[in-house]
């Protein structure tokens, strides 16, 4: 009706829908009943999703969050969210109502446009990207990156070295690993392989963010809201790596001693090496 939405049927199995066009950075969210009515909801769940097919709840404190609504038809109940939603598509999914009333909603969402870069991988292919030593500082490391796949297995980054050092970082059974590997076991003892698991389903076709910082022999290695801080042995602050890193596959299969990898299949957005935006570099070149 005029007054806002209504569902014919007041029931758990209502959902009101709401198209942005594009990528949006919602910030908060807020909501009223129905005009000059006896509906509205009293508590809600906020659901997301960027293509309308698969949603994913917002959650607080790694729990299922119920936003409390509204206790009359005309006051606004404003929400600033705990953490921002990237999404497309949101649905709001009423879990009580006015007892005396049926469910009622006006609804405003708050945010702004979503700048990225996306870059889709087949599954076969690996972005390269090579890098002036002389812009690097030995001392710090910070890769940053978000990935989005249905494959439970693939390579996300690869950097060689000339002695047999590597990191690797892959997704196995639809969790991560970070590999660091010394290389030499003859010059290097048996501890200086490092090999840090994180998350778990990520192969669930929504985001995930990823952030490896390195400085001197500190290593904070993040997935999602979950970080892992480690200190590698003395020699990892000499890693012998060249100045090239690989994104989605391993460009030489078997160059690291083993054939097992697989390429990923899927996409990545907004990869940052050392405030290098590696997507829009590889657009302009």
């Amino acid at each position: 009706g005029a007054g806002g939405w209504s569902p014919l049927v007041s029931n758990k199995y209502q959902w009101l829908q709401i198209d942005l066009g594009e990528r949006t950075e919602i910030t908060a969210v807020a909501t009223q009943g129905g005009y000059g009515s006896s509906d509205w909801v009293t508590s809600y769940l906020l659901m997301f999703s960027d293509s309308g097919q698969n949603w994913k709840q917002y959650r607080q404190e790694e729990s299922i969050w119920a936003f409390s609504g509204n206790t009359n038809a005309d006051s606004v109940v404003y929400y600033k969210l705990q953490h921002s939603i990237k999404a497309r598509f949101l649905r709001f999914v009423p879990l009580d109502w006015n007892p005396n009333g049926r469910i009622g909603m006006r609804i405003e969402v708050y945010g702004c446009t979503y700048r990225s870069e996306v870059v889709g991988f087949d599954g076969k292919s690996c972005l390269i990207y090579a890098f002036n030593q002389k812009l690097m500082s030995a001392l710090k490391d910070v890769i940053s990156l978000k990935f989005k796949t249905m494959q439970s297995d693939g390579i996300l980054l690869h950097r060689e070295g000339q002695n047999g050092d590597h990191i690797t970082l892959e997704l196995i059974k639809g969790k991560l690993s970070l590999l660091i590997n010394l290389g030499d076991t003859k010059t290097h003892p048996s501890n200086a392989q490092i090999n840090i698991t994180l998350g778990s389903l990520l192969d669930d076709q929504h985001w995930h963010s990823v952030l490896i910082e390195h400085f001197n022999n500190q290593v904070n290695f993040t997935v999602d809201k979950h970080t892992h801080h480690f200190h590698a042995k003395g020699e990892f602050s000499y890693l012998d790596l060249d100045y090239e890193l690989s994104f989605g596959g391993i460009p030489v299969p078997g160059k690291s001693g083993t054939l097992s990898h697989r390429n990923f299949h899927g996409c990545f957005e907004n990869i940052n090496y050392n405030g290098v935006n590696i997507i829009d570099l590889a657009r302009r070149h």
